[in-house]
């Protein structure tokens, strides 16, 4: 069985390799294509860094997946790092619909007044009804939750980048004691002990996402975000439960079980994915938007002027004019810069807070273990020191024998 293995991998690996490396190449050039234009173009830094960092996910998946489909020692340092910016990406999209609505005090915002039409809508008895803990709510209505959802979206992006990280370097050191095995359903690997924590993580970003989404599509529509949204998603997403499916496929004997045949089959999977997403994203993520900016940052540079008609619910009909200035190039080296510097720095803020966020509950549940601990000890000794007193009482008032 070893043998036929062994040659089914020898035999599908020269040409996987020269077919993965062909998909990859041309993900590569599009995807560098697409992300130097947002850089020679960058005139909204709010919404073009976390452009940039989403398209660069491909870049990093199909050159990864190729270098360690030529070579399967390399397998698990591409793995972790793809691992790691995967999460990263996550995170990005995410930061990238935030500041599409105009940051998160705007989000906020905005939130807080959606959350306020449900409670003028049911009265004063349905209000009461939905003071419930703010996780409950937002399972059931996230419509009410006001800035809580934001808080809770940010935090369920945030708690998959930490946990996924994590997890990838605890794999890495769990590979070198020889305890990971990889693909291994078995109670004493930690293979799935760490699928079972990032699939719940992983779901639970989704979620947020997704709740997120729900309640602020209407006000994305100008970007077309389910688009964006279906094409991230896949990336993400597939490519998790592509590998988890692979592995299930390996351990059941329905593919060859050979480490090296279920990596390889991975990375020339995603080779072939990611020149798809390279297409789909110079559609659904474009630099033109960006090619204009507003005419009051601009000085005397020709305009073009477009006249749109906007339909009223009243049936009348309103002219628009709407200036667009053509932007000039911006430096590359620049738009680079801000997106390395001022990227991190938010990226730490949020890492931080989420952190605090996490160890604040923690922090108050073992405060009141100690005092619920320390007032069971204080009864006691006072319950000690009762007894002693009345046995003290009671040898005292009997009177001595004669």
């Amino acid at each position: 069985m070893g043998v036929t293995e062994t040659s089914t991998y020898r035999d599908l690996h020269l040409p996987s390799l020269i077919i993965g490396g062909s998909f990859a190449t041309v993900a590569i050039c599009l995807s560098l294509y697409s992300i130097l234009q947002h850089l020679r173009f960058y005139t909204n830094p709010a919404e073009q860094k976390w452009i940039v960092s989403v398209l660069f996910m491909v870049p990093v998946y199909a050159t990864e997946s190729i270098i360690s489909l030529s070579n399967s020692k390399f397998s698990l340092p591409c793995d972790i790092l793809r691992n790691c910016y995967e999460a990263f990406a996550l995170y990005s999209f995410g930061s990238y619909l935030v500041a599409c609505l105009g940051g998160e005090r705007r989000v906020v915002e905005y939130l807080e007044n959606e959350s306020k039409k449900p409670l003028l809508e049911e009265g004063a008895n349905e209000s009461k009804k939905k003071k419930k803990n703010s996780f409950w709510k937002f399972l059931c209505d996230p419509y009410v939750l006001g800035r809580e959802l934001f808080v809770i979206e940010k935090f369920g992006l945030v708690q998959y980048m930490i946990l996924k990280t994590f997890c990838a370097f605890l794999t890495f050191l769990l590979e070198l004691l020889g305890v990971y095995g990889d693909g291994e359903f078995k109670w004493y690997y930690g293979y799935p002990y760490i699928v079972v924590v990032l699939n719940f993580s992983q779901m639970w970003a989704l979620f947020c996402l997704v709740q997120f989404y729900n309640v602020t599509h209407e006000r994305l529509k100008e970007i077309k975000p389910l688009a964006k949204f279906i094409s991230f998603k896949a990336i993400v997403f597939a490519t998790w439960w592509q590998g988890f499916g692979i592995a299930l496929l390996c351990y059941y004997g329905i593919l060859p079980k050979e480490g090296r045949f279920q990596n390889g089959l991975q990375d020339f999977l995603i080779c072939i994915e990611m020149a798809i997403a390279a297409v789909a994203h110079l559609f659904v993520f474009p630099a033109e938007p960006y090619h204009y900016i507003p005419v009051s940052e601009c000085g005397k540079i020709t305009a073009e002027t477009s006249k749109t008609e906007v339909k009223l619910e009243e049936g009348g009909l309103v002219e628009t004019t709407e200036t667009q200035v053509e932007a000039s190039g911006t430096s590359i080296k620049e738009s680079v810069q801000d997106i390395v510097i001022d990227g991190g720095q938010h990226v730490v803020k949020d890492v931080v807070l989420t952190i605090n966020q996490a160890i604040g509950p923690v922090e108050k549940g073992v405060t009141k273990i100690q005092d619920t601990i320390h007032q069971k000890l204080l009864d006691s000794d006072g319950k000690e020191e009762t007894e002693v007193t009345e046995e003290v009482t009671v040898e005292t008032s009997v009177p001595p024998k004669e």
